[in-house]
């Protein structure tokens, strides 16, 4: 009786203290459900786990480079510089926010998610063949937390502390359980210690960095070319994650100043593969010899993956754009089903969310999760978040917007704007309504300059400015602009990324790219980053999310594909299976029965 009176102490204390926390030892970590995969999986289901290694994958790149180092402050990195370096863990491209051991051979992490211990695999070595250890991880860490660009002591704010327990070890503690900061803490590029602890991080360097991936450069000209080299000695070839994937011995990338140059490249042998962006120029230009003989092969294929935000996007920190009116009268000057019909051979739809095909693209009106989140938002968001379903402007396709211009210049009005001798006018200072849209490719010119004549009917000026891609990045990175042609990256659900793109406190970051600084965009922000591993919480939010956004008319939106429009060389063979969420261009190998039926140049 005695023993049992104690055991209902020690119940009733561990109840009012709290249940230690389940720790979890596991090969992969999820954001959302278990893993496809299990431990001991062999390879990911689209990939041949055969395929041949060898050859050279021949690409192009617009524009120039000028260093090696991608995580420089300024500058521009080669093409494939992502190659350097191995992260912790790595994703399947058929999941989302899943990810597997590549250094870290498996995680160890309590259920409150409030640390966890990378186990690192006693085989990884940098590419000198120096082992990689714990130091590797807890200095690439403090490197890029404390030398990094801005963002980067933002984005691993909530980590306390990181440390080596021992040479194969690391626990990294947070400040609150985080499942989505451990999982990107998996995310970390690791660099190895012995060659950046003398060099300054976010410098700009053309000396060609020792690093822990599979590739290094080869051979260079810089801002003409790059050669990558696969490492015979890579160590992880042969990891289940690798299986099937970095086929190509060498990746070589060509830098072209004008798109039409490159194409004519391309048709003849110059390069591998085209991808191409252009509606026009893959209804009519893919023709010719090597077409017809089955020598460059013309290929769609379809997809469903999620679409980000392509967009011509308001700078809000520019006084001319900080009114909702203004913003919302300047897309009626996007006629997107006259330009569908004339430019585009109809092939894209129209834009209408953060998260296009994805179940958090927001769609009728709030439910009641989402009204117990938004209300409490009422007179500081648009009124409309809660009365309608947002769709961009729809005209008859003709080319005839006198109705939209007429709501558009009465919006206007409203704003502090008029007409005077047929151009907008400021009607406090008389300032006439002008501004520039900034873009680094020729090819946006033609979609832009019917805008511009839409704006024009309302005596708007838009001016057209094309530079190059290094002042384009460099004023971006300066918020040096009015309008700019650049959209957002695709979010397959509301990630932690939201932080940098739309957060108050990352107005530096060039992903938030409108330079947003709103409260009410914040508690959202907020709302999604702390129901990461929530889904039902997460839908609400990102849907009550994705309104206000688009409500705010922070971009006019563009336009979307459903389907990869590439051409390329019939010297390759890819698996059966293509990945869920993307074009799977790291599976494919060359194939040397094809290549021997090519003809001869």
């Amino acid at each position: 009786m005695k023993r049992f009176a104690i055991l209902l102490v020690f119940l009733g204390a561990a109840t009012l203290l709290g249940a230690a926390p389940r720790i979890i030892v596991s090969h992969a970590l999820s954001l959302h459900g278990a893993p496809k995969y299990p431990e001991g999986f062999d390879h990911f289901d689209y990939v041949n786990p055969n395929a041949p290694k060898g050859g050279t994958l021949r690409q192009w790149v617009m524009g120039t480079y000028d260093n090696f180092n991608q995580f420089a402050l300024r500058g521009l990195a080669a093409a494939g510089s992502d190659s350097l370096y191995d992260t912790l863990m790595t994703g399947s491209e058929d999941e989302i926010s899943v990810y597997y051991g590549l250094i870290a051979e498996k995680v160890e992490y309590p259920d409150d998610f409030t640390w966890i211990i990378f186990h690192i695999n006693p085989k990884a070595t940098a590419q000198d063949g120096s082992q990689i250890t714990s130091d590797d991880v807890v200095f690439s860490f403090n490197k890029f937390f404390n030398e990094g660009v801005p963002q980067f002591k933002e984005y691993y704010g909530g980590v306390a502390n990181v440390e080596a327990l021992d040479k194969l070890r690391v626990k990294f503690t947070l400040k609150k359980g985080d499942k989505a900061m451990i999982i990107n803490l998996s995310q970390l590029n690791i660099l190895p210690k012995k060659y950046w602890e003398s060099r300054k991080f976010g410098e700009p360097s053309t000396d060609v960095p020792l690093g822990t991936g599979a590739y290094t450069v080869k051979d260079y000209k810089i801002g003409q070319y790059v050669v990558w080299q696969r490492s015979p000695t890579y160590w992880a070839l042969r990891l289940p994650v690798n299986r099937g994937q970095l086929n190509f011995d060498f990746l070589r990338y060509d830098y072209y100043r004008d798109e039409t140059v490159a194409f004519e490249a391309f048709k003849a042998g110059e390069f591998d593969l085209y991808q191409e962006n252009i509606a026009k120029n893959w209804a009519t230009l893919y023709t010719g010899k090597n077409f017809d003989n089955g020598a460059i092969i013309k290929e769609d294929i379809p997809h469903q993956i999620p679409q980000g935000m392509q967009a011509m996007v308001f700078n809000t920190q520019r006084p001319i754009f900080k009114d909702r009116k203004v913003r919302q009268a300047l897309n009626s000057a996007m006629d997107f089903e006259w330009m569908n019909k004339n430019l585009f051979y109809n092939q894209y739809a129209r834009l209408r969310s953060y998260f296009t095909n994805t179940p958090y693209e927001a769609k009728g009106l709030p439910g009641p999760e989402e009204l117990k989140i938004l209300t409490p938002l009422k007179g500081k968001i648009p009124d409309e978040v809660f009365t309608t379903e947002y769709n961009p402007p729809v005209t008859d396709g003709s080319g005839e917007i006198r109705e939209q211009v007429r709501q558009a210049l009465a919006l206007l009005k409203d704003a502090g704007w008029e007409i005077k001798d047929q151009k907008l006018a400021n009607v406090k200072t008389g300032d006439p309504f002008v501004f520039e849209l900034l873009m680094d490719s020729p090819s946006m010119q033609r979609v832009a300059v019917p805008v511009q004549k839409n704006l024009a009917r309302m005596g708007i000026t838009m001016n057209i400015r094309q530079v190059d891609s290094s002042q384009f990045v460099n004023r971006l990175r300066n918020r040096d602009f009015d309008m700019i042609a650049e959209g957002y990256g695709a979010m397959p659900y509301p990630s932690t990324d939201l932080n940098d793109t739309w957060r108050s406190n990352y107005i530096d970051s060039t992903y938030n790219t409108a330079g947003v600084q709103d409260p009410s965009i914040d508690y959202l922000v907020d709302g999604c980053v702390a129901n990461q591993d929530n889904e039902k919480a997460l839908l609400a939010w990102g849907h009550a999310l994705d309104r206000v956004l688009t409500w705010n008319y922070y971009v006019i939106p563009e336009w979307y594909l459903s389907t990869f429009r590439v051409a390329y060389w019939s010297k390759f063979s890819r698996p059966p299976v293509r990945p869920k969420y993307t074009f799977g261009l790291g599976s494919w190998w060359l194939d040397l029965d094809k290549q021997a039926k090519l003809p001869k140049k």
